[in-house]
């Protein structure tokens, strides 16, 4: 596969922006690292972070990372204010997504369909309120693999008709930065991804687009 430099292609976007600030709805999957895309990208967007993570297990976990989220917007200081949106929380429709990949490794193709499923209702609720962009903070983890989740929202740009940020937040430092705003702010970091798949598995190494 074809390498793509997703940072360039970020810095190309925002360079046509042209000053202005429009909407984005920025799906987040934690509070730690939405705080650098946050800061990155409140700079050029009107933002709205919009939490749906189904995966995260039990619904105590669930809360505990959406009011982190909340409480990050709060505290956090944006050139634009950002907004909060959250998704509805059926962990039947994850489980049921993933239905037989239960076994399947980190990164497997569990991981992908988990993708699929929350940059989908992303891009279902960007088009139904109006939102002219929208992206996710899962490229941030040296976890999660870049090109997967940029195909995956071209392909739910071409379905729902509204633009996609590409994107790989872990580059120029993003992931290291997120680890110092988590530390500013006291921010609940997991091990992680929340579903309980991912904790019961062991450690993969970090992606190869990592810096």
């Amino acid at each position: 596969m074809q390498n793509v430099n997703y940072q360039k292609w970020l810095d190309e976007t925002i360079a046509g922006l042209g000053g202005r600030a429009p909407s984005l709805l920025l799906h987040a999957c934690c509070a730690p690292c939405s705080s650098y895309v946050l800061e990155y990208l409140s700079e050029y967007f009107n933002i709205t972070l919009f939490y749906y993570n189904p995966n995260i297990s039990p619904e105590a976990e669930y809360r505990k990372r959406r009011n982190e989220a909340k409480r990050l917007i709060a505290e956090q200081p944006a050139k634009y204010p950002v907004g909060f949106a959250e998704g509805t929380y059926a962990p039947e429709l994850f489980f049921e997504t993933v239905k037989g990949h239960e076994a399947d490794p980190e990164r497997g193709e569990r991981c992908t369909l988990c993708y699929r499923m929350r940059l989908e209702e992303t891009a279902k609720y960007a088009r139904e309120n109006g939102f002219e962009w929208f992206t996710t903070t899962l490229s941030l983890s040296p976890y999660k693999d870049a090109r997967r989740l940029n195909a995956i929202g071209a392909e739910m740009e071409e379905k729902y008709g509204v633009k996609y940020l590409h994107s790989d937040f872990k580059k120029r430092g993003g992931y290291l930065r997120s680890i110092e705003l988590s530390r500013v702010y006291g921010l609940y970091r997991q091990n992680t991804c929340g579903c309980i798949f991912s904790q019961k598995a062991t450690p993969v190494s970090p992606s190869p687009s990592d810096d």
